[in-house]
C-alpha cells in the first residue's frame, strides 16, 4: 500500500478500508462525515490523491448499491408500448458546488422514490465549469452515498457536438475529438451520451435530405464507434438531435428525412441498436433569452409540435420520444405540459446555477469578484449587450475559476443553497410526473457492476479548446 493511500484510508476514520483488491465501507457511519473528506480530496487534492478517492468512491458506491447505468432500456421499452408514457424524464446539468447541488437532487428523489433522472453535462460545460468526466462522475456517486440512494444512476454527456466552425477547418479532426470525448467519458462511467452532429444541419440545401444528410451520416458514424467501445454489458443509450437549439422549430418532415438517412448510415456500419430518443427544437434557447435589464423573456413552447414529434417517433421508429433542451429558465406553468406531450426528456440547466446567483444568500463580495474576472478575462463578448445581459450570459466562466471558493462556502450557507435546490428538485420531478419511477427504472435496468482498479483513474490532463460556438 502506498503511503498516499494510507494517508487517505487516515482520514477516513476506520469507515473504509481494504480487503485485498475490495473496498469495504461501513454503510452507516461513512456517509456522516468520511465522504465528504474523500470528494474533496477527488475534486481538490493531489493527482495521486485525486485517483485514489475518484477509485475508492467508485468501489464503495458499487459496494452499497449505487452503480452508474444506461438508460436505454427503459427508453426502448417505453418505445414499445410497455411503460407508461406520461412522465417526463429530468436531464439535469449541475454546473456550480456539484456535490451540494447533487446532494440536493438525490434528497428531493428519495422523498419522491424518483429513478427516472439523469444527470449530465456538456462538452462546453465541462471546459468552463472545470469538470472532467471522471470528477463529475465522483461528485455524483458521493452525493449518492451521502444522502443513502440507492439503485441505478443515469450519467449523461449532454451535446457530445461537434462544432461547426471546426468542422469547417477539418472535418475528420473535429469528428475523432468528439469520439475522443465519448472514449474519456464512458471510461469514467458515462454509460448515455447525446451525439449532437444538429450543427451540421444545412438549411441552404434544397431537399429534406439534402439539410440533414452530414446530420444523419456523421451521428450514424459515431453510433458505430461508441458501440465498439461500450463495456461488455453495457447498452449505451444515445441520442440524435434534427435541429439546433434556439434556431427554427422542428418538424415531423425533419424527423423522418433524419431516421431515414441515420438508419440506413448504420446499417452499413453494422447490426447494432441506434439512438433511443431524438432531440428537437420547439421554441427554446439555451439560457433563455436576455433582456436588456438581466431579465428572462417569457418564451412559448410549441407543446403541439413536441406531442407530434414525440409521438411518431415511437410509433414509426421505437424511439422513447422527443426530447425538450433549454427548459430550465421556462415559466412554472410550463413544466407539466411535458408529461402531457409525452416528452421523454427535458435538458435543465441553467436555472439551477441562477439560483445560486441570485440567491438572497449568496456572498455579495464572492459574486462581485466572480463578475469582475468576467469583466476582465471575456470583455470581448459583450458587443452591444447592456452589463446586466453580459453578466448573466458570461457569469458561468466564472463558475470553473471560483470552484474551490464555492466548495469552501461556509456550511451554513451550504445548507440554505441545498434546501432551496431541494425544493427545486421536488416542484420539478411533480410537474415532470417520475415520482415513483424507481421501482420502473430499477426493473427496465440491467445492473452492470463494473469494478475498476486504481490504475483506471489516472488523472487526465485537460486540454484546452475553442468552444466558443458549442451549445452549452
Amino acid at each position: 500500500m502506498s503511503q498516499t493511500m494510507q494517508q487517505v484510508l487516515d482520514q477516513l476514520n476506520n469507515t473504509l478500508w481494504l480487503d485485498g483488491k475490495r473496498v469495504i465501507v461501513d454503510a452507516k457511519a461513512f456517509p456522516n462525515g468520511p465522504i465528504d473528506t474523500l470528494i474533496h480530496l477527488a475534486v481538490f487534492g493531489s493527482e495521486e490523491e485525486k485517483a485514489i478517492a475518484r477509485w475508492l468512491i467508485w468501489e464503495s458506491a458499487l459496494e452499497l448499491g449505487v452503480y452508474p447505468a444506461s438508460i436505454h432500456e427503459l427508453y426502448m421499452a417505453r418505445g414499445r408500448g410497455e411503460t407508461p408514457i406520461n412522465f417526463t424524464v429530468p436531464a439535469m446539468n449541475l454546473r456550480a458546488m456539484t456535490y451540494d447541488l447533487a446532494r440536493s437532487a438525490f434528497a428531493a428523489a428519495n422523498e419522491l422514490k424518483v429513478g427516472a433522472m439523469i444527470f449530465e453535462i456538456s462538452r462546453g460545460e465541462m471546459q468552463y465549469t472545470a469538470q472532467r468526466p471522471a470528477e463529475y462522475v465522483a461528485c455524483l456517486l458521493a452525493a449518492a452515498i451521502k444522502e443513502g440512494f440507492r439503485g441505478p444512476v443515469y450519467i449523461q454527456g449532454d451535446h457530445f457536438q461537434v462544432s461547426h466552425k471546426n468542422f469547417l477547418k477539418d472535418p475528420q479532426a473535429e469528428v475523432q475529438t468528439v469520439k475522443d470525448l465519448s472514449v474519456e467519458a464512458i471510461t469514467a462511467g458515462y454509460y448515455n451520451i447525446d451525439i449532437d452532429t444538429s450543427t451540421l444541419v444545412d438549411l441552404s440545401k434544397a431537399t429534406l435530405e439534402e439539410q440533414q444528410y452530414l446530420n444523419a451520416h456523421h451521428c450514424a458514424e459515431i453510433t458505430a464507434f461508441i458501440r465498439e467501445i461500450q463495456p461488455k454489458g453495457v447498452m449505451i443509450s444515445l441520442g440524435g438531435e434534427i435541429g439546433e437549439v434556439g434556431e427554427k422549430n422542428s418538424t415531423v418532415e425533419e424527423l423522418h428525412a433524419f431516421m431515414s438517412l441515420y438508419l440506413k448510415e448504420v446499417a452499413k456500419l453494422g447490426d447494432m441498436p441506434g439512438i433511443s430518443k431524438i432531440s428537437v427544437q420547439t421554441g427554446t434557447s439555451h439560457g433563455g433569452v436576455v433582456l436588456p435589464d438581466g431579465s428572462i423573456a417569457d418564451v412559448s413552447v410549441d407543446f403541439g409540435t413536441l406531442e407530434r414529434l414525440s409521438q411518431v417517433s415511437r410509433a414509426e421508429y421505437g424511439l422513447a420520444g422527443a426530447v425538450q433542451h433549454g427548459a430550465s429558465t421556462l415559466p412554472e406553468s410550463a413544466f407539466g405540459n411535458f408529461a402531457t406531450s409525452t416528452a421523454c426528456e427535458i435538458h435543465l440547466a441553467t436555472g439551477f446555477m441562477n439560483m445560486l446567483y441570485d440567491h438572497e444568500a449568496f456572498p455579495a463580495d464572492l459574486k462581485a469578484e466572480m463578475y469582475a474576472w468576467v469583466d476582465a478575462n471575456h470583455a470581448e463578448s459583450r458587443g452591444k449587450q447592456t452589463v446586466e445581459q453580459f453578466h448573466y450570459k458570461e457569469r458561468k466562466r466564472a463558475i470553473g475559476p471560483f470552484k474551490q471558493k464555492l466548495w469552501g462556502l461556509d456550511e451554513s450557507l451550504r445548507v440554505t443553497f441545498r434546501a432551496t435546490w431541494q425544493a427545486r428538485f421536488s416542484f420539478l420531478f411533480q410537474q415532470l410526473n417520475v415520482g415513483n419511477t424507481l421501482d420502473l427504472a430499477a426493473k427496465h435496468t440491467t445492473p452492470v457492476l463494473i469494478h475498476k482498479t486504481l490504475a483506471d483513474f489516472g488523472v487526465a490532463e485537460v486540454v484546452e479548446e475553442d468552444v466558443s460556438d458549442l451549445a452549452d
